[in-house]
């Protein structure tokens, strides 16, 4: 085959897959509304189910859910009928994905569910099928072709399930007034999770690492106290009051040169940057990151409502801690 061709079979499947998505919108009407209602009114967990293709998607619909604020996990429908039908109980609600509806791994649930009381929604490319007909809502997802060229192989039908599902977390999720502290919540290992819950506290420097002089300090040994702390900064506080009133910085060193001072005599305070930017230590670390970003900043002091400083942090601590 050609690249030509090659590039042409490509857009005709995402040209196919879109139309089938596209063709959703339509469909979102009385039932998605009542489907969502019951989801965000289940007390227990939602159970997706499917089988093949149907059951991959459905574990992703289940992830989707609960990592948006609704409990949910897959469970697969031929192990259902084997002791697994033993993971829902009476406050569950069940989504059962089949395209055709007639998935005899599924439909051999249906009796069990019924007696058991358990709501069920069904996303189904066929609205006269076993599986459509004994749902309570049911969800048409069907397509006008699969995006094979054989027609065969599940692609827009997939594709549709997927989109479905999706709208169906996403829509709760906003009913549910879900926050980007929730989502980072349930995903502390990656990245957006550190960037929403790490807190400037978590990262800075306190006690003995800051790096701090007093206004009366000289030049030479604000440089050694820069020098030892390591952070290419010194913070700069009141002799009596003991609050921050300044910051000194590589910056402000070079700035400093070109005076060409005598760093044994002349103070800290008379070169320094005065009334310098500070955050708090319960801000969110990419809170930090902003501020940095947005002032052309390298390192910020940290300090409490009353101005005492509890620690510094710069880009590096950032870099380290994943947040950038």
């Amino acid at each position: 085959m050609t690249k030509h061709a090659y590039i042409e079979l490509g857009l005709a499947v995402l040209n196919t897959e879109a139309a089938a998505i596209s063709a959703l919108t339509e469909r979102l009407d009385q039932k998605f509304y009542d489907a969502c209602d019951m989801l965000l009114k289940c007390q227990g967990r939602i159970v997706v189910t499917g089988m093949g293709k149907s059951g991959h998607i459905g574990n992703k619909i289940a992830a989707t859910l609960a990592s948006t604020g609704t409990p949910s996990f897959f469970m697969h429908s031929g192990e259902a009928s084997h002791g697994d039908l033993g993971m829902i109980t009476a406050q569950d609600l069940v989504i059962a994905l089949s395209n055709s509806g007639e998935t005899s791994e599924i439909t051999l649930l249906l009796p069990l569910l019924k007696r058991l009381g358990i709501p069920l929604i069904a996303l189904t490319g066929s609205p006269d099928s076993t599986l459509a007909r004994s749902a309570d809502i049911h969800l048409d997802v069907s397509v006008a072709r699969e995006a094979c060229p054989l027609g065969l192989a599940p692609t827009s039908s997939t594709t549709a399930m997927l989109a479905m599902g999706d709208a169906l977390a996403v829509a709760v999720l906003e009913a549910r007034g879900f926050t980007e502290e929730d989502f980072a919540l349930s995903h502390p290992g990656g990245h957006l999770g550190r960037r929403l819950l790490l807190r400037v506290r978590d990262i800075m420097h306190s006690g003995a690492a800051i790096p701090l002089v007093t206004s009366d300090t000289t030049l030479k040994d604000t440089l050694l106290e820069m020098t030892a702390k390591g952070l290419g900064v010194a913070g700069v506080i009141d002799i009596d009051s003991n609050k921050l009133v300044g910051i000194y910085t590589d910056g402000d060193l070079r700035r400093t040169f070109e005076k060409m001072p005598d760093i044994e005599t002349a103070l800290v305070r008379e070169f320094m940057t005065a009334n310098c930017i500070t955050i708090d230590a319960e801000r969110i670390a990419s809170e930090a990151l902003k501020i940095m970003h947005d002032k052309k900043i390298n390192a910020l002091m940290v300090v409490d409502s009353n101005g005492l400083v509890q620690g510094v942090l710069n880009m590096h601590d950032l870099l380290r801690s994943g947040v950038v």
